[in-house]
Order: C-alpha cells, then structure tokens, then sequence
C-alpha cells in the first residue's frame, strides 16, 4: 500500500514501524542517550524509537522536545523517520535541525506495528509486518 503526505524534512528512510495512538513527547518521556520510551503509562513505555519509523499522531510538551529530538540524533538512538497525522512546531523543527525524514496529514491508522515502512520523500509505502 502507498501513502502520500507532506513533507516536514524531506528524505529516505526504511525500517520497522513503531506506532503509538497517543501523542509523544520527546522532553522527558524518551530517553535521550538510549532512545527508550520513560513515560510512565504510555502505550509504547519501554520500546526503542532507535531506527524506527516512528508514527504517532502529534506532539505534545515543552519546546524543549525539538532540542531531546536532537540529542536522540547525535546519540545515534533516534527513529529513521517520523509520521504524524499533524506535525506541530516542536517535532517539526526537532526532525528539521535533526535531518530525520518526516511527513504529516497521514491516515495513521493505515500503517501498523512491525510493518516494514519506506519513506521517499512524500511517499510512504507500506509493507505488512
């Protein structure tokens, strides 16, 4: 299946996806030196965004989050990729100085878990998991 959306940051990217259904924040609820998800409660507490095409539908949280996205990046512990339903500011310049691919205005409910996900610029093709 092939999806369309908008580009946030351009660019190439595969890998498993990572989805929650509940918005993320990159401040204090990921760990930045391993990429493991703190948040307490959250439906994706204790999996790694490390590499993953990371779907969730918005951000949330302090604008410090764009920096965290950053930090994740320079650890080597960030996702591949981002896709969100509606990219707000913060993970919008977080994936922009972070040079991490990143789309929005997708039907996240498409993609799944542990699909295999490729990202070419405003394509995201979708392969079942």
């Amino acid at each position: 299946m092939e999806l369309k959306g908008r580009i946030i940051r351009a660019g190439k990217a595969e890998g498993e996806a990572l989805k929650s259904d509940s918005p993320l924040s990159f401040f204090g609820c990921i760990d930045p030196e391993t990429g493991t998800i703190t948040e307490e409660g959250h439906e994706l507490q204790g999996n790694s965004v490390k590499d993953k095409i990371l779907i969730f539908p918005h951000g949330k949280g302090s604008t410090v989050g764009s920096y965290s996205l950053y930090r994740l990046k320079k650890n080597n512990c960030a996702p591949a990729a981002i896709v969100n339903q509606e990219c707000e500011p913060i993970v919008a310049v977080g994936a922009i100085i972070s040079d991490i691919p990143c789309l929005d205005r997708v039907d996240i409910s498409k993609i799944s878990n542990g699909d295999k996900v490729i990202i070419d610029n405003d394509s995201i093709i979708i392969e079942d998991g």
